[in-house]
């Protein structure tokens, strides 16, 4: 039960995040380079897949190895890289191989991914361990 609930916090706290800064900031932008590009409606199958398998991958390498250390800035921390290395690896590949990609939606979404990623691990890890606190 304790993994479940690790998973749903973090997913939770994840897509919230991530559903206003997509609404806010990144859609305006996107479409400022982009344009007609950006699909009016989000294919959401291939969405929700890809956060079902982004935060059970979070999971797996920086949440449950920062709840058994009972450590939540581990989590933090970890979650940071492993945010960086992979919406650094889709921003800078987009931007090595699109014309319309810039260096400012490259920042801007590169630094979102790191935030949001160490973020979303630690609160997990810190509301896993306030519901079950002998773990």
């Amino acid at each position: 039960m304790q993994l479940v609930t690790l998973y749903l916090i973090t997913a939770l706290v994840f897509l919230g995040l991530d559903a206003l800064m997509l609404k806010n900031v990144m859609r305006p932008l996107f479409e400022s380079r982009l344009g007609d590009q950006i699909l009016e409606d989000p294919r959401m199958v291939a969405a929700g897949l890809f956060y079902l398998a982004y935060v059970g991958g979070l999971l797996y390498f920086v949440s449950v190895p920062a709840l058994e250390a009972g450590k939540p800035s581990q989590a933090l921390l970890n979650g940071a890289l492993i945010g960086a290395m992979a919406y650094g690896t889709y921003e800078v590949t987009n931007y090595a191989v699109l014309r319309a990609w810039s260096p400012v939606m490259v920042a801007v979404d590169l630094s979102w991914g790191t935030v949001l990623t160490g973020v979303s691990a630690a609160l997990g890890v810190w509301a896993t361990r306030a519901i079950f606190p002998a773990a």
